[in-house]
């Protein structure tokens, strides 16, 4: 499958594109239960950073949860959480946990739109909220819950090519999902660049598989 165009990325075309939907279907719906617990509403936050000249070399946020927390602990997510009762809409609840997570504050952030709600393997219900982030934003990530903040390249995450599926047979069921591993360039103190593995998988990576067919599909079939 084709690579999201450079110019589809922008943030004109992605506002237009939410303005103005295809038809279309997510293609991964919910993980493999492993949960018990009574089902919740949820809402993360997508965060397009608009980075790069004329906003050219958009990236997105991600976190990686603090080790000790009891739900996807150590993995990679976009900042969200539990809908509160004194959430106003999904919407409020995107931009509560995004500030209380890494502290972003919603001066910085225009929400453009939603994509389909996912249904998480510890049963919670989770609508990915879609916005803007301006990159004149300061982060104050709540080490209670997030062990680091970083960006990924949008237009990695919206190539295929690095997109990888899986699946593997447990107690008789059949389990399948997506990762996107990618290696964070890091400088170190000599001066020298180094990679880092973010290891980009499960909720969070069908979220953003769900993003790239909503983006790549074309209206016209």
């Amino acid at each position: 499958m084709p690579a999201v165009p450079p110019a589809h990325l922008l943030p004109a075309a992605l506002k237009t594109r939410f303005a103005q939907p295809p038809s279309w279907h997510p293609e991964v719906k919910e993980d493999s239960s492993f949960s018990n617990r009574k089902p919740a509403n949820a809402a993360v936050l997508v965060p397009i950073v608009m980075r790069g000249p004329d906003f050219s070399e958009p990236t997105v946020l991600l976190t990686q949860r603090a080790n000790h927390m009891t739900t996807h602990s150590g993995q990679i997510a976009f900042p969200g959480g539990r809908v509160d009762p004194q959430d106003s809409s999904r919407h409020a609840t995107a931009l509560r946990e995004a500030h209380e997570e890494v502290g972003l504050h919603p001066r910085h952030v225009q929400i453009i739109g939603e994509l389909p709600v996912y249904v998480t393997g510890s049963a919670f219900y989770v609508t990915p909220v879609v916005a803007l982030v301006s990159p004149s934003f300061e982060l104050a990530p709540n080490a209670a819950e997030v062990q680091d903040v970083f960006e990924v390249p949008l237009a990695f995450l919206m190539n295929p090519a690095n997109h990888r599926r899986h699946a593997f047979e447990w107690e008789g069921a059949k389990r399948q999902w997506f990762s996107m591993p990618y290696m964070e360039p890091q400088p170190n103190p000599e001066g020298n660049s180094a990679q880092v593995e973010r290891y980009i998988w499960g909720a969070t990576a069908a979220m953003l598989r769900n993003f790239y067919r909503f983006l790549v599909v074309n209206p016209a079939e």
